[in-house]
């Protein structure tokens, strides 16, 4: 071989290292981006963000291995997190069920003791006025009789 034809085939190999080189870089940022903005790693997505072709996504073993990996990742994340928030959910409501249906128990409560209250003092009126001679009106009607 001549010199000069080693020196171009030297040339186009370290052209092509560095090419391939900063393309495996662009791979690797726009993996980053895709985690970082919450979007689901596959070759394709990696394929369109850093503009690389899938061939070259494939036949670099560590790029690959990686996608792989958070491909992975991701779809077990995605298949766990939904139970886990749907369990949060269940018992969160549950929770505000029960202490509504508590509050609920006292305020009634709380109404049924004051009705008693209401009803005895209207019985002790009502003999006062029975006692003094006064009768009530026989258009007003009762509680007690009407309930």
């Amino acid at each position: 071989m001549t010199d000069s034809r080693e020196r171009r085939i030297t040339a186009l190999t370290e052209a092509a290292k560095a090419k391939s080189k900063n393309k495996t870089r662009d791979a690797d940022q726009a993996i980053r981006r895709l985690i970082k903005r919450g979007e689901p790693i596959t070759f394709q997505a990696v394929q369109r963000e850093a503009g690389v072709s899938h061939a070259f996504l494939y036949n670099h073993p560590e790029l690959r291995k990686r996608i792989e990996h958070l491909r992975g990742a991701r779809r077990k994340a995605t298949t766990d997190q939904p139970a886990d928030a749907d369990n949060t959910v269940v018992i969160t409501l549950t929770r505000q069920i029960a202490e509504l249906k508590k509050q609920h128990r006292q305020q009634v409560q709380a109404l049924r003791d004051a009705l008693e209250r209401a009803h005895g003092e209207n019985l002790d009126l009502r003999r006062e006025l029975a006692r003094r001679g006064i009768h009530s009106p026989p258009n007003v009607a009762s509680i007690a009789t009407t309930s």
